[in-house]
Parts: structure tokens; C-alpha cells; sequence
């Protein structure tokens, strides 16, 4: 699909990995709609890109829904979606002072990356399929997130990588299911990118996590994580691909 003229819709957009796909969208001459919880973010990133901003909880059909009607009367119907917006989590099942995890810990993180990454996908195919084909059939692109974690994930880790390996399990049977209708589906695995969480860690933490990357030997760039976001949208024959992106690295147990 080329990306110039088209509506793109980008949760998480505004900050980090989601901001810098966002940015990627808009240079390339998507018509952009950045949906994030904190609606000031999205309205700094949507002003600096000329998009739209729309304040969304991914957790929330109704909040959702609206904000992807928002987009769409602004900018018509969307043909892609590039779902980022997630959180993290890491707590050890039995904590230090002997008592089980809470549950609730578990079921939040599991709600907002897992079931949140389906309803964003739901919502976006239902409309996407009424929209008319274009070349090769193709109506729409979906790009989902997940981590490095949902394959080595680190002591603490249980619900985020229980959370990203769900996602990263459901993107090929999506991808057969929405075949039907020209929708692909792909979803990237980021290894550690210098995202403004990251950032937060004192340097010597993240110079160490940087050094364990085998190469580049560097944190990845949120522009990397957007160009091959991008790149898959453009791409028609990627389909129903989880794709690492971590400079071969491979996390250990902590």
C-alpha cells in the first residue's frame, strides 16, 4: 500500500515508539490521527505533524470507537493502524514479603496490551472491511506491538510477556481470518529502544542494558521502530509476521 494520502491511525501515539511512527506517517503524507490516554501528548504531536489528536482508552470500546470517528470525519475512512500504546509490568509472583502477586496486577497489564490491542484491531477491521479495494485486493494494514519479552522474558515479567506473547500468537490466525477481506496483519517484537521510559533509568543502568545488545551495541532508535513500521505498510507480501527488532539481542533471566 503506499502511505502518501491515506488515513493512518497510531494508539500511543503520543510519546515514545508511537510518537515516532506517528512523525514517520505524517512525513511520508499520511493523514494522521494520534489517539494516546493522555490527550496533551497526542495535541503536541498532532500540532507539530498537522494531525489530529484524539484522547482514547484502548481498554474502552465506546472511548475508542469515538476517537476512531473522530479520525475518520476529520480525515476520512482509515486504511492503516499502528497500535502501540501498551504498558509494563514486572513483579515476582511471590513477593519478598512471602504474599502471592495480586491478581488484579496481572488481569490490568493483560487488559491493556492483550484484549486492548483486539479491540483496537476489531473496531479498525470492522470498518475497514466496508471499504473499498485497492490494487491487489487490499483494503487495510494492521500493525501490532509486542516485546523480545514475549519470547525471553525476565524474572517479574509474567503478565507483560504473558500480555505480548498473546499478541504476538494471535497476529497469523488474524491474519488468515482477515484475509478474507484484504486486511494484513503484522505485528513488530522491539527489543530496548531509547524511549522516554528508558530514559528515566540512570545512565549507568542503561548504558549496561545498551552493552548487552550484541550489535549495534546501542539502544535502538524510535525512528528505527517507525521505519519498519512503515515499511510494512508499504510492503504488500508481509503478512501474519511477528518481526524482532533488538539487534540480536536475546534477554536473560534478569
Amino acid at each position: 500500500m503506499k502511505i502518501q494520502g491515506h488515513s493512518a491511525l497510531v494508539t500511543g501515539g503520543g510519546s515514545g515508539l508511537g510518537e515516532a511512527t506517528a512523525r514517520e506517517l505524517a512525513r511520508l503524507g499520511a493523514k494522521v490521527a494520534v489517539l494516546d490516554l493522555h490527550l496533551e501528548n497526542a495535541q503536541r504531536v498532532a500540532d507539530e505533524i498537522g494531525g489530529i489528536a484524539c484522547a482514547c482508552d484502548i481498554t474502552n470500546s465506546e472511548s475508542l470507537q469515538a476517537a476512531m470517528d473522530a479520525a475518520a470525519a476529520a480525515h476520512g475512512p482509515a486504511r492503516i493502524l499502528m497500535h502501540i500504546a501498551g504498558i509494563g509490568s514486572a513483579k515476582r509472583v511471590v513477593g519478598k514479603d512471602g504474599h502471592a502477586a495480586p491478581l488484579e496486577d496481572f488481569a490490568r497489564v493483560i487488559n491493556v496490551n492483550l484484549i486492548g490491542t483486539y479491540n483496537a484491531a476489531r473496531l479498525f477491521a470492522a470498518a475497514c472491511a466496508k471499504l473499498d479495494p485497492m490494487e491487489d485486493g487490499e483494503r487495510g494494514v494492521m500493525v501490532f506491538t509486542a516485546s523480545v519479552a514475549a519470547f525471553d522474558g525476565q524474572v517479574g515479567q509474567q503478565a507483560y510477556s504473558a500480555s505480548k506473547a498473546g499478541v504476538a500468537g494471535m497476529t497469523l490466525p488474524m491474519a488468515r481470518d482477515l484475509a478474507q477481506h484484504g486486511i494484513r496483519v503484522c505485528t513488530i517484537a522491539p527489543g530496548l529502544f531509547a524511549t522516554p521510559l528508558m530514559r528515566q533509568l540512570p545512565e549507568p543502568v542503561q548504558a549496561s542494558l545498551a552493552a548487552s545488545i550484541p550489535f549495534p551495541p546501542r539502544l535502538g532508535k524510535p525512528e528505527e521502530f517507525a521505519q519498519l513500521a512503515v515499511h510494512i505498510v508499504s510492503n504488500g507480501h508481509l503478512n501474519g509476521e511477528v518481526i524482532r527488532l533488538d539487534g540480536a539481542l536475546r534477554m536473560a533471566p534478569r
